[in-house]
């Protein structure tokens, strides 16, 4: 089966923040930080690996290191993925609120 590239770009708040970005930006862990962007990269070939739909056309990327890292995104058509936020196994119920949110103002916006 061949994988499909995509592109990969981070959802922006209508007051400027980009809070996937944040949350990477505020890991400690210099070298958990590096191998979510590593699994970031993975996704970008096409490579989805352990994901699932988490609803409302939100999807919960599984990283299984660390506390449970957790990345959350949607897709905008076929080829572009759009990073929501990220989290861990502690706060995945909020984050998954908060993807949620952030997933329906983007849609309400997209052209």
């Amino acid at each position: 089966m061949e994988s499909t590239p995509r592109l990969i770009k981070s959802y922006v708040a209508p007051d400027g923040k980009t809070p996937f970005k944040t949350w990477i930006k505020s890991l400690k862990d210099k070298r958990s930080k590096a191998r979510i962007l590593q699994r970031i990269d993975r996704l970008r070939l096409g490579n989805f690996g352990d994901c699932r739909s988490v609803g409302a056309g939100v999807y919960e990327l599984r990283l299984s290191f660390g506390p449970g890292f957790r990345v959350y995104f949607g897709l905008a058509g076929a080829e572009v993925v759009i990073l929501l936020c990220g989290g861990d196994k502690a706060s995945q119920q909020q984050d998954i609120q908060r993807a949620h949110d952030y997933w329906q103002e983007y849609t309400s916006h997209a052209d």
